[in-house]
């Protein structure tokens, strides 16, 4: 299954078409959304193109420092045995943020030359695609992506400085002009960047906090979509660095400020090009109540892909224009799920859970996959919450990064969407990062109890 209609062979066709090409690198996902990968030779390209790339298969599995997950059955007990990584057929991609001109091929896993391995991210929503097309049935996927600029000098989120100003953004500016002109130039290189390497950038805007901004995906394929939330965080970060600047994706980088979302608006075509969640009423259809019953049922045991990270569940707090409980709504921006209003030809779901810290592949993945199960099962979701979607009596996402692990673990839902190896390997990779910071003191820790208990 490919992202995108350029052929394979056609990497080495446009490698000569730009002989300017210095660095080639071959990049997979892993499960924290990572690029890994190698360096390699112009002149290796066709064989990349023809043939792969051999990786381990652990690659995809390790933490988020990199490490091997210990007891990871991948590495050890089988030898940690080699995968062929393929291309998605992207093609070669230019990066221009580069000291020399470099480009990158985007890879996937196999087992072997036809096997698709399960535990790799990307190779996972595919799997869930399938099934859907097996249904007669397409998803069409939008994206929504937060991020903050913070300057690169001090070891903690500080606002930069406005490179028209020479002054330290101080306060929010939610949709002003004047901080999206304040950073033009690098946002001139991001929407540049992004049509080189095919990336539907549309809307730009200041959001919440302090040097927030967002930056919205034009609805495609469910497969190309998540490519491009990839790309995409990619290329902010790239672009930041060449400005001077960092680019977090991190889901609270400010304790006291709106953390970064990563929204998903899908709706279902049929194989008429028909969208299945359109009734011609303002409710949708009954497909789309039944997609909805299916995020219901699978949000507790899903949030570990929403929230993977320490930092996550920072963000996922009430009040701070994220959910916190399992709900959904009729244009209800402090629900989990919203169904935004407008014309019903255009009638989609809105999933609001996910940080942007999160896997592009495995969030996809997790909301396709149980909206699927509730199409399958026919689940009849809640009543549509009113009001504000923080009241106590509503059934609450899981509380903290241990909870949440625990659910995805031994979630019912969770085995019809993902392979064994997968659910395994993120559980194991999860616990191993949990433990790395409950091992750490922090600073506020050793200030608060050193001489006062």
């Amino acid at each position: 299954m490919s992202s995108d209609p350029i052929a394979n062979e056609d990497i080495v066709s446009w490698l000569a078409a730009n002989p300017q090409i210095e660095v080639l690198h071959t990049a997979v996902c892993d499960l924290n959304g990572i690029l890994r990968g190698k360096r390699i030779p112009i002149d290796q390209a066709q064989r990349v193109a023809e043939s792969g790339i051999r990786m381990p298969l652990s690659i995809v599995g390790v933490d988020v420092w990199g490490e091997d997950i210990v007891g990871n059955p991948l590495v050890y007990s089988s030898g940690d045995v080699d995968g062929i990584c393929s291309p998605t057929g992207r093609g070669a991609l230019p990066i221009n943020w580069t000291t020399r001109p470099s480009a990158m091929i985007p890879l996937w896993l196999f087992q072997d030359a036809r096997t698709p391995f399960l535990g790799d991210p990307r190779q996972a929503l595919a799997h869930v695609l399938r099934r859907y097309a097996e249904h007669g049935l397409e998803p069409v996927v939008a994206t929504e992506l937060e991020f903050y600029l913070v300057d690169p000098d001090p070891d903690s989120a500080q606002p930069p400085i406005s490179p028209y100003t020479g002054k330290r953004l101080d306060s929010d500016a939610i949709l002003s002009l004047d901080e999206l002109e304040d950073f033009g130039e690098f946002f001139r290189d991001v929407y540049l960047q992004c049509e080189q390497q095919n990336v539907p950038a549309d809307t730009a805007v200041a959001e919440n906090g302090i040097g927030q901004f967002e930056i919205n995906l034009l609805h495609t394929n469910g497969l190309k979509a998540a490519d491009d939330a990839v790309l995409f965080k990619r290329i902010v970060k790239g672009v930041a660095r060449k400005h001077n600047l960092v680019a977090t994706f991190m889901a609270k980088p400010y304790g006291a400020r709106s953390g970064n979302g990563f929204h998903v608006h899908f709706s279902l075509n049929d194989q008429a090009g028909n969208n299945v969640f359109d009734d011609g009423t303002e409710s949708g259809s009954e497909v789309m109540h039944h997609a909805v019953g299916g995020l219901m049922a699978g949000m507790a045991e899903t949030t570990l892909l929403f929230a993977p990270h320490f930092n996550s569940f920072r963000r996922l707090r009430p009040d701070t224009h994220a959910p916190s409980a399992v709900s959904w709504g009729y244009e209800n921006r402090t629900t989990a799920v919203r169904i935004p209003g407008g014309n019903p030809k255009a009638r989609r779901i809105e999933h609001r859970v996910s940080g942007a810290d999160a896997n592009p592949y495995l969030v996809l993945a997790g909301i396709l996959g149980a909206a699927l199960v509730g199409i399958e099962d026919q689940i009849k979701p809640p009543k549509p919450f009113k009001g504000r979607a923080y009241s106590e009596r509503l059934p609450k996402l899981p509380a903290d990064w241990a909870s949440a692990i625990n659910a995805f673990e031994d979630g019912d839902m969770v085995p019809r969407i993902f392979d064994n190896t997968l659910q395994s390997m993120f559980v194991a990779c999860k616990r191993q990062e949990n433990a790395g910071f409950a091992s750490q003191v922090t600073d506020l820790e050793f200030s608060a109890y050193l001489e006062a208990v």
